[in-house]
């Protein structure tokens, strides 16, 4: 028992010391050292041409996922609830579905799902504007000007670390005196 009870505690210490070595904590890049998100135009499920500049100046969080993706399926709910809270306040969220199959694969997704958000269907073009999203999801968070406002997320995150970001940009006042009721490119990707 008293053997059984030690394992316990060092499987315990392992998994604690696992989780207290992610990053969780948001490190905004300074206005002065943020990088433009590349530019792109791609077609959404309607077949109109969307250009990421077409969002400058609102707070967008810019997704890359797949439709056989488990852990973006986990994230979508949260995006859709992101997209209701704060789209008054000049948020959009736009997602770039990755998916092979194109159309075929991700219409049928958005319908079943009820997204309420813009899907644009991506390419390996954009893939490597992105640096190659060797993974996804891949979510990156731009701040009004278009401007990669935060380190990209690769991966599944906590959802308060979204909150967190998207709420520090909506309240950004001197982002906002430049562009008005403008929202935020949030995308994250690691």
């Amino acid at each position: 028992m008293k053997k059984l009870f030690c394992c316990f505690a060092l499987l315990s210490a392992f998994v604690l010391g696992s989780c207290a070595n992610q990053a969780t904590s948001t490190q905004v890049h300074a206005a002065s050292n943020r990088k433009p998100a590349p530019e792109f135009t791609l077609t959404d499920a309607s077949g109109a041409q969307v250009k990421l500049s077409d969002y400058k100046g609102k707070v967008v969080l810019l997704n890359f996922w797949a439709t056989w993706c488990g852990p973006c399926a986990l994230e979508i709910p949260w995006f859709m609830e992101f997209e209701k809270q704060y789209k008054s306040k000049g948020f959009e969220v736009l997602g770039v579905s990755m998916d092979d199959d194109g159309w075929k694969a991700v219409k049928p997704y958005i319908a079943e799902h009820k997204l309420n958000y813009r899907v644009l269907l991506g390419n390996d073009s954009v893939s490597q504007l992105y640096g190659g999203l060797d993974a996804l999801p891949t979510t990156f968070i731009l701040d009004r000007e278009g401007k990669i406002a935060f380190p990209a997320h690769v991966g599944l995150i906590n959802k308060s670390e979204y909150v967190q970001e998207v709420e520090s940009l909506l309240s950004d006042k001197r982002a906002g005196n430049s562009f008005g009721a403008a929202a935020i490119v949030l995308a994250s990707a690691k």
